[in-house]
């Protein structure tokens, strides 16, 4: 069985869209999912299956939490090693910046087209910077991720590809979560 690791965007957020992870845990075994583990309650799973195809997973987890929970939510599965290649692709490795909690990283779940990226990776925001690859866009946020102009949902506008945010912290515990 292969490890994977699910992101779940916009659960459990200004009490919008709760799902308590242990019912979510529990859809998931039920939906054939061994080993499920889940991080924080913003949707953080970490699990095994026999499945080889992420799409196919991100579709069965997305029609799980609709039939069980009644509410459409973005699904993003990475493999361990895609997982751990963009924790390890981080440029802002600076230790104080990781220590004041101003890395954030924002999965893609598609490569955005490449004018598109090109476009948007020349733009300039005060107090942060930022690298775009084709499944992350690393973020320093000097002032904080609560007050920056660069953040997930302008991503996604800017590149038009789904995506999900997660501080650094939150990365390195999902990859010690991994058997």
């Amino acid at each position: 069985m292969k490890v994977y690791i699910a992101l779940l965007r916009g659960i459990n957020v200004g009490g919008k869209k709760r799902l308590p992870m242990a019912d979510l845990r529990a859809m998931l075994n039920d939906r054939g999912f061994s080993n499920v583990k889940t991080y924080i309650q913003s949707g953080n799973v970490v699990f095994q299956s026999h499945e080889e195809d992420t799409g196919a997973l991100e579709v069965s987890i997305a029609e799980g939490i609709k039939s069980s929970f009644g509410f459409e939510v973005s699904v993003l599965v990475k493999t361990k090693k895609e997982f751990e290649n963009i924790v390890m692709g981080n440029p802002f490795t600076d230790s104080g910046s990781v220590s004041r909690k101003q890395v954030y990283f924002v999965l893609l779940k598609n490569p955005p087209e490449k004018e598109r990226s090109a476009t948007f990776g020349r733009e300039t925001y005060a107090n942060e910077d930022f690298t775009i690859t084709d499944y992350c866009v690393y973020l320093l946020c000097k002032a904080g991720y609560g007050k920056a102009k660069l953040n997930n949902n302008r991503i996604e506008g800017k590149l038009k590809v789904e995506a999900t945010a997660r501080n650094y912290g939150t990365m390195v515990k999902l990859l010690e979560m991994v058997p």
